[in-house]
Order: C-alpha cells, then structure tokens, then sequence
C-alpha cells in the first residue's frame, strides 16, 4: 500500500476532505450564529409558501446545530486521525454533514428553489466519497 509521511492515499484524502468539510460546515453554521436576523428573515421569505413556514426558526435551529456539530466532529476526526491513525470520528462528521444535506436538499427542493438545491449536490458527492473511502 502506498503511503506518504506514514499515512496511507486513503487517510490523506479522508483528512483533505475532513478539513474542506470542516471550513465549509462551520462557516456556515457559525454564520447562522453570527446573523440570526438575517438568515431567519431570509428563510422565513424563502419558505413563506410553503407548509414549513411555521416551523422555520425550529428548523434553522436544527440546521445551524446539525452544521456545526458535522465540521466539529470533522474537524476532531481529523485531528485525532492525524494523531492516532484512527479517523472514525471523522466517519461520523461525515455522515452527520450528509444527514444535514439531505435536510437542507429537502427543503430546497419543496420551495422550487432548483438552483440552490444544485448547489449543494456536489456537497453530497463528496461527503459520499468520504464514507465509501472507510470501506477500504
């Protein structure tokens, strides 16, 4: 197997996509943190026709809680893979950031906004490249 500063192809891309996972899952949790207003005005227009309109400050709270947890938990689990070659926590970012996807495409996809959903498929892709890497 080939390996590089003691870390095998497959733990160097696991870690590469814990950290671009990392960055992106945090900033955009910490964002929701940051500017409440703005995010909780701008979701309650983008879901004012919808059957979730009632719910949208419960659900961004879900969100932003989902979000951060998956970059901590990314970001842990590529430290501690780094330091201990076992990078099961990162496993677990993984799927609590494609568990957070899959609730963000939901609604993006209930509110017609076919755009926004686009974008958040290549996310998808890659959190699934990340778990099928843990089957090696």
């Amino acid at each position: 197997m080939t390996t590089l500063l003691g870390y095998s192809i497959i733990e160097l891309v696991q870690t590469l996509i814990g950290a671009f996972l990392g960055i992106c899952f945090i900033q955009s949790g910490m964002d929701k943190v940051t500017d409440w207003k703005g995010n909780l005005s701008f979701l309650t227009d983008h879901f004012s026709q919808t059957f979730i309109r009632n719910t949208v400050p419960f659900l961004l709270i879900i969100i932003t809680i989902l979000e951060v947890a998956g970059g901590l938990l990314c970001f842990i689990g590529v430290a501690y893979g780094i330091i201990y070659h076992d990078f099961n926590f990162l496993l677990y970012g993984l799927l609590l950031c494609g568990i957070n996807l899959v609730a963000l495409i939901f609604g993006q996809r209930y509110a017609k906004d076919y755009a926004g959903a686009a974008v958040l498929v290549n996310y998808f892709i890659l959190i699934m490249v990340g778990v099928l890497t843990f089957h090696f």
